[in-house]
């Protein structure tokens, strides 16, 4: 014969935080593990050991600028230069927000309360995109606070600084929604840093073989075309359209409009492949 007890079960009667909160968690825990925050001291050095690299360049520029005068500052051409750092950051810590949940197969829990698979993907996209943006924007500031502190000879690059923090929010961007889709096919992190670096590597080596083929053959209007096929570069055309900047490359870009074109058409591409990837696990 069954009993049934009083254990004085009450209804939650507090304030129901909704969807909004729901993705605001999400999106600063996703930016706490990039950067290994509330981790193991092991899982901070990667991340805070590749942001203290790209603060050199910036230190060297604002000691050149203290001591010679230098006043030709970098700042469209920064992220160019820092690609390998920037793209080891990303093959590095994309996968530490899309693996474990994978791993663990906890998707169908986050999912059964009021967030959607498209606001999972949103939330570690834009985790991804604020720490990739901080990770190029601080230096290109600190170097910014730096020349107006030192004041060289000449005006202050004011239109090359906006210039630099604006491309840099699109690269973060692409870079974010590239990397973390790649990520996201596997759970096993060793692979999604390999399958990140690897796709990174290919491209840049694809990219000078062209380069080189076409400018050996004395085709230099083939040639610009192949820089549409770094990522960095692809960014780097956009920002020498829009700005008026000079080529990073040191070559003549194609138009444009075209690379503009290019990078929401990736953008959307892989937004779209993250999102079927969460669904097809969610549904597991």
């Amino acid at each position: 014969m069954s009993e049934i007890y009083d254990i004085g079960y009450r209804h939650y009667e507090g304030v129901r935080l909704g969807r909004a909160h729901a993705v605001r968690a999400l999106i600063v825990q996703n930016l706490r593990s990039v950067f290994g925050l509330g981790r193991r001291a092991r899982s901070k050095l990667m991340p805070f050991l590749l942001a203290g690299s790209m603060m050199l360049l910036p230190v060297i520029s604002i000691a050149l600028m203290a001591t010679v005068g230098r006043s030709d500052i970098g700042y469209t051409g920064f992220a160019v230069i820092m690609q390998p750092v920037i793209a080891i950051f990303l093959a590095s810590q994309s996968p530490t927000i899309t693996a474990p949940d994978l791993r663990h197969k906890v998707l169908p829990l986050y999912l059964s309360r009021p967030i959607s698979s498209l606001d999972y993907v949103a939330a570690k996209v834009v985790a991804m995109t604020i720490a990739l943006f901080a990770l190029v924007a601080i230096p290109l500031t600190v170097m910014f606070v730096g020349e107006l502190l030192v004041d060289p000879p000449g005006p202050p690059h004011i239109k090359e600084y906006v210039a630099s923090v604006v491309t840099a929010l699109v690269l973060a961007l692409l870079l974010s929604t590239f990397g973390l889709a790649l990520a996201s096919f596997t759970p096993r992190r060793g692979l999604g840093v390999a399958s990140v670096i690897a796709v990174y590597l290919l491209a840049s080596a694809v990219q000078t073989a062209l380069f080189g083929a076409f400018e050996s053959l004395g085709r230099s209007d083939l040639a610009e075309w192949s820089w549409l096929i770094n990522p960095f570069f692809l960014v780097d055309v956009v920002q020498s359209w829009l700005f008026g900047t000079p080529p990073a490359g040191g070559f003549s870009y194609p138009p444009g409009a075209v690379a503009a074109l290019a990078i929401v058409a990736l953008i959307a591409a892989s937004l779209a492949a993250f999102i079927l990837r969460y669904r097809k696990a969610a549904s597991r």
